[in-house]
């Protein structure tokens, strides 16, 4: 399937969060990318202790759908 959206092609997730007592209001981790027509955006942060994610997941990917992704971990946290 063609699509005329960019594609994710690097991604990297940080930084994250010091341990809990020092870290308490350390900012989330965002998802930062890069997509096949050169830009680079930060497309959401989240909150590594309810969901995580792994670079590799996004390449590929449009940015709807990263952000789809993280909708459905989202989903699926609270949902357990």
């Amino acid at each position: 399937m063609k699509t005329s959206e960019p594609i994710i092609v690097d991604c990297k997730i940080g930084p994250y969060p010091r341990p809990l007592e020092s870290g308490t209001f350390d900012p989330m981790p965002q998802v930062n990318v890069k997509f096949n027509n050169g830009t680079e955006k930060t497309i959401f942060e989240s909150y590594p202790d309810e969901i995580s994610f792994k670079e590799s997941e996004f390449i590929g990917l449009t940015e709807e759908s990263a952000r789809r992704l993280k909708f459905e971990k989202d989903k699926r946290y609270i949902q357990s």
